[in-house]
This record gives C-alpha cells, sequence and structure tokens, in this order.
C-alpha cells in the first residue's frame, strides 16, 4: 500500500532520512517510534507532499505519488498528480488543526464539499456517522473552544476519515494531551484499527499502545530504519543497541 524506495530528504546540509526504504501492507499498522530528530515526522510530511524528498520515489496503492509517467520516462510528479494521489491518504497531526469558526460537524463537512464535491446533506450525513464513531455524535454543533483536547483530536479524526483514504498518518496525536485524555483518542484508534480496513502509520511515544495495537514496529535513528519486527519481539528481545538504549531509557523515564 506504501512503499518507499531510496528516500532522501535534506535541509541544506542536514540528512533528516538517509535512502529511507519502507513497504506497508494494505490494513497493516505500523507504529513509527524513535528518538526527536530521527526522521519520523519528516517521513509523515513526505507521505502527504507536505515536505518534497530530496532524492528516491514513493508510490501508494500502486501509484507513483512523487513521480508520473510521461513518454515512457518517470519524471518529478505534477501538483494535479500529487493531489490526486494523495488524496488516498489522511493525517491527523499533533496539534488538532480545526477551524475555530466552526462547529465540529462543519469542520468535517468543509473538505467533502469542496473537494469531493459531495452534496451538503450527503457530507452532513457522513459527518454524523464519523461523530458517531468517535463518540461525539453530541457534541456536532460545538466550536473547538467549547471541547477539550481529547475531544478536539477526535474531531480532528473524523475529519481525516471523512475524505475516505485508504492510508492513515498519525504524527504523536496524544502529545499535546493531558495523561487522562491519552486514552479516549487511543481508544479511538483501536476502534479504526479493530473495525475499518485501514493502513495506519503511527508516529507514537505511547510504546505500550504501540506493544498492543501495531502489527509491525520500526525504530528510526539518524533517518533510518535500523530495526523493526513484530511488537512481541521487538519490545522483549531488540536485536540493535540503539534499540536497547532507547527502550531502556523509555522504560527509566516511566
Amino acid at each position: 500500500m506504501v512503499r518507499l524506495i531510496d528516500v532522501t530528504k535534506r535541509y541544506g546540509t542536514l540528512t533528516v532520512l538517509d535512502e529511507l526504504n519502507l513497504e506497508v501492507k494494505k490494513a497493516e499498522k505500523v507504529a513509527i517510534i524513535g528518538p526527536s530528530g530521527s526522521g519520523k515526522s519528516t517521513l509523515l510530511r513526505v507521505l502527504m507532499t507536505l515536505d518534497s524528498v530530496t532524492d528516491g520515489r514513493i508510490e501508494v496503492d500502486g501509484e507513483y505519488l512523487t513521480h508520473m509517467e510521461s513518454r515512457g520516462k518517470l519524471v518529478p510528479a505534477s501538483l494535479r498528480h500529487q493531489r490526486r494521489v494523495r488524496s488516498k491518504i489522511g493525517m491527523v497531526f499533533q496539534s488538532f488543526n480545526l477551524f475555530p469558526h466552526m462547529t465540529a460537524l462543519q469542520n468535517i463537512i468543509e473538505a467533502p464539499q469542496r473537494v469531493l464535491g459531495m452534496s451538503k446533506s450527503a457530507a452532513k450525513d457522513r459527518a454524523m456517522e464519523l461523530l458517531s464513531l468517535v463518540g461525539l455524535s453530541n457534541k456536532c454543533d460545538h466550536y473547538p473552544s467549547q471541547l477539550s483536547g481529547g475531544q478536539q483530536q477526535r474531531v480532528a479524526i473524523a475529519r481525516a476519515l471523512a475524505m475516505r483514504p485508504k492510508i492513515m498518518l498519525f504524527d504523536e496525536v496524544t502529545s499535546a494531551l493531558d495523561p487522562e485524555l491519552c486514552g479516549e483518542v487511543l481508544n479511538v484508534i483501536r476502534k479504526l484499527g479493530e473495525e475499518h480496513d485501514l493502513t495506519m502509520l503511527m508516529v507514537t511515544h505511547q510504546m505500550g499502545f504501540a506493544k498492543e495495537f501495531a502489527d509491525r514496529v520500526c525504530f528510526f535513528s539518524n533517518g533510518k530504519i535500523i530495526e523493526e519486527g513484530p511488537p512481541e519481539t521487538f519490545f522483549s528481545a531488540p536485536k540493535h543497541e540503539r534499540t536497547q538504549r532507547f527502550l531502556s531509557a523509555v522504560r527509566e523515564a516511566s
């Protein structure tokens, strides 16, 4: 469903992704962990085309995202091509990024109407389904300022799902929340994984959730994946010394 081939991202002389290779299968749930500055969030940003790649290629659902074919050759993708392929991906950020002047319902129906061309009634029906999914059907007319941080993040998840993506990206979605609110957001993500055929990539510092939820855990360091595997073996018997040091530090901090 997602394939990165020798993907490199540089900012000047700083290499953030270093010839990264990664394949994610349909409906696979991948947790991405690692120290700050290791390239985790940059991976999600290049998948959303918020940042361009310096080198390498990205494929999404069997199509090139970063490139397109022209006269039998691969050339850099046009913005139109990128937008079309990117429409298969939804992303939820650390900050909720809700429109403050819109209710929860209005935040969710805005993009389906403008981008997908859905009628207002169809978009509203879809939004109410999603608000019910995230446990907020009774908050549809509330503005972001009237919602808790956890509730705002659940609206943000519903808003991303309204675009009917095949792939969902989550970037430290609980980092801005109080510990007691983390659970309600993680429960929604857990429910999505159980009930929907979505491919998910989650950058997270919640090791317990990664262990429980993910099919595979990837450990990033210096722009590369230096170790990966199923959570039951990754957390119990990490092979790489850098992974061992990281997990040991996480255990001590907790």
